[in-house]
Parts: structure tokens; C-alpha cells; sequence
């Protein structure tokens, strides 16, 4: 199975505005570096404690597509608060699952469904309608760089 990067997001806090990226560094065990996740993870080291299982998100740009289309909504697609947007690769099928983005190697843990924060923020269909459909929560097992238009392999 293989798919692409279609478009790389972080928020640098919590709630936080998104920014795009065309290239980023994914560090083992905690994130993209300049991510929320990443910092909250390097506070919870520093503290002794245990990392959430929360590194990565991604999401299909089909879905997003399909969504967008359904509701007749121009929201962007950083706005579903997902670092990667994916294309050609069905996430479901990555839960449990070692997979590449590039060079990292990636481990599938959980789906990532939708929350009332984002039907609250972006739109109140989110909740029925992305069910499923939200995207997949992963860690890193090995980082590296990637950039849009990298590979994803299973």
C-alpha cells in the first residue's frame, strides 16, 4: 500500500493557530519538532513522566475532500488540526501497523476520531460525519526528515 504527503501542518501550542510546512524533522518518540507534541512531550521527559501516544496525526485528503464537498464548505484543510494530510493510503488499515513516511518508520496506534473541539471550530458536521474518518493517531519509532510529496509505505 502506498500513498503520499499531500500537505504538512503544526500548531506551536495547544488550540494554537496552524502553520504550514513544505519539509519537516519527526524525532523518535515525541514529534515533529515545532509541534505541540513535541513540546509537551520534551516537558514530560524533563519531568520524569510518559509520552502520549500522540507523536503524529494524519488524515486522507479524500476524506477532507469528500467532507468539504458534502457541507459545500471552503475550510482549509489545516483547520482539521492533522500534521500530515495524506493521499492514496487507507489509514484505517495502518492501525497496529508499522509503517514509512520517507525514511521514518512509524507505528499506527490508534484512530484518531473527531472531537467537539473540532466540530465546535471548524464545522458541527465534524462529529457524524468524520466518525472513522478522522484519521490515525501514530508514534514515531525511527525520525528523519520528510517533505510533501514523500512517500508512504506500508
Amino acid at each position: 500500500m502506498t500513498g503520499k504527503i499531500e500537505r504538512i501542518y503544526i500548531a506551536g501550542e495547544s488550540r494554537g493557530a496552524v502553520t504550514q510546512l513544505m519539509s519537516a524533522t519527526l524525532e523518535a518518540g515525541k514529534g515533529i519538532i515545532g509541534d505541540r507534541y513535541h513540546g509537551k512531550a520534551e516537558k514530560l521527559i524533563a519531568a520524569g513522566k510518559l509520552i502520549p501516544d500522540n507523536h503524529l496525526t494524519l488524515i486522507a485528503k479524500e476524506e477532507l475532500d469528500e467532507f468539504l464537498s458534502n457541507h459545500d464548505a471552503t475550510i482549509d484543510y489545516g483547520d482539521f488540526r492533522r500534521s500530515i494530510i495524506t493521499s492514496g493510503i487507507d489509514l484505517n488499515a495502518l492501525v497496529d501497523k508499522e509503517f514509512f513516511i520517507a525514511d521514518v518508520v512509524c507505528m499506527g496506534i490508534q484512530l484518531c476520531e473527531p472531537c467537539a473541539f473540532l466540530a465546535a471550530s471548524v464545522h458541527s458536521a465534524v462529529l457524524p460525519d468524520l466518525v472513522h474518518k478522522g484519521g490515525l493517531r501514530a508514534i514515531i519509532v525511527t525520525g528523519g526528515n520528510i517533505k510533501a510529496g514523500d512517500e508512504i509505505t506500508s
